[in-house]
């Protein structure tokens, strides 16, 4: 086990009959770290949350828990709360009942469970819901009960099995900040399973991308969108331009560009580009990596637009960038302008 790790997961391999659900996995989780298993559906990543908390076990592979070994222990010893997708509260419960259910099979005396389910659905933003029943709550509202409830028995870990995905585009956005200041203030170590990017993106300490029952990348959000390791990465988080390219005496080269990149000559490679790494702006003479390009298509998201171009300098390839509404407004560009642009050849990525 690492010295500042909490949760160690060491060579986890995980087999339901001849198919390998997950392939040797290792992971260590630092004390209070919120890290988000992300990847498409069937990667593993639930099947990865629900050993940790004993609901499945592991063909192979160990876990250690601060320090002491959980591999074999029955969910009820180990140390976690847990939230659904389906918020799986009790609908005959009342509110309190169901944020006190933790502690009342700990048999908690009386008084203690009043004051902290009073103190939990302070802490989620819902005082005075006590007496209500799920049916007469929102989604949104219902998942601060579940929440309460996995943090009832203070654990001193929280896994988040997918726990937004059933609510609106909003509520997500909202709740998500809010159970990541909350996570912030109580410090407790957090595993949350998405498949959404944005959503990882913006609350985890770490990310741990999945694919095909194996860990593809494990890093910060900015390193896992600007430094990807694999081209799987690179296309799964965030949007990106693939363009075939080939490598030859030193020079990538795609289209009629020519960029220096170090490597061994090939002659099928693929250029990676974020759309943001592709500039759209006043150009100074001699500047390099310029070219001209016709609008082919704009996506209207708001405050900005996806806008697809043609080159000839891209050969047949459509690129996509990003540009605000108002630097098209004053420019006058529609579908059909042209546009002069320049890449930023650093930010390229060759797989």
């Amino acid at each position: 086990m690492s010295q500042d790790s909490f949760l160690d997961l060491r060579h986890i391999r995980k087999e339901f009959g001849n198919f390998t659900a997950l392939q040797d996995i290792d992971l260590a989780i630092r004390k209070g770290e919120f890290v988000c298993f992300l990847g498409p559906s069937g990667c593993g990543k639930t099947t990865l949350l629900r050993i940790i908390a004993g609901l499945e076990t592991q063909t192979a592979g160990s876990i250690t828990q601060a320090g002491r070994d959980i591999s074999l222990l029955p969910p009820a010893l180990r140390d976690y709360g847990i939230v659904f997708q389906s918020y799986a509260l009790f609908p005959n419960l009342s509110v309190a009942d169901n944020v006190a259910y933790g502690l009342v099979n700990r048999k908690t005396p009386r008084s203690e469970i009043k004051q902290r389910v009073t103190e939990l659905l302070k802490l989620v933003g819902l005082p005075n819901s006590d007496a209500k029943y799920p049916g007469q709550l929102s989604g949104g509202q219902q998942q601060r009960i579940a929440l309460a409830r996995a943090l009832a028995t203070a654990p001193s870990l929280l896994l988040l099995d997918e726990p937004l995905s059933a609510l609106d585009a909003l509520e997500r956005i909202r709740l998500r900040q809010e159970i990541r200041t909350l996570q912030q203030k109580l410090g407790v170590t957090t595993i949350m399973v998405t498949h959404d990017q944005e959503e990882a993106l913006s609350v985890a300490d770490r990310i741990v991308v999945m694919n095909h029952g194996v860990i593809e990348q494990v890093g910060t959000p900015m390193d896992i969108y600007r430094e990807p390791a694999s081209p799987f990465v690179a296309d799964f988080v965030g949007k990106i331009n693939v363009l075939p390219a080939r490598l030859a005496q030193g020079e990538l080269i795609f289209g009629s560009m020519r960029l220096p990149c170090a490597g061994e000559d090939r002659e099928v490679a693929r250029v990676y580009l974020r759309p943001e790494d592709v500039l759209a702006r006043p150009i100074a003479p001699g500047d390099a990596h310029v070219f001209d390009a016709q609008i082919d298509k704009i996506e209207f998201l708001g405050s900005y637009c996806h806008v697809h171009v043609l080159s000839p300098a891209l050969g047949a390839q459509k690129l996509m960038v990003y540009l605000s509404l108002n630097f098209l407004s004053e420019q006058s560009l529609q579908v059909g302008s042209t546009i002069t642009l320049k890449l930023l050849p650093e930010r390229i990525k060759v797989f």
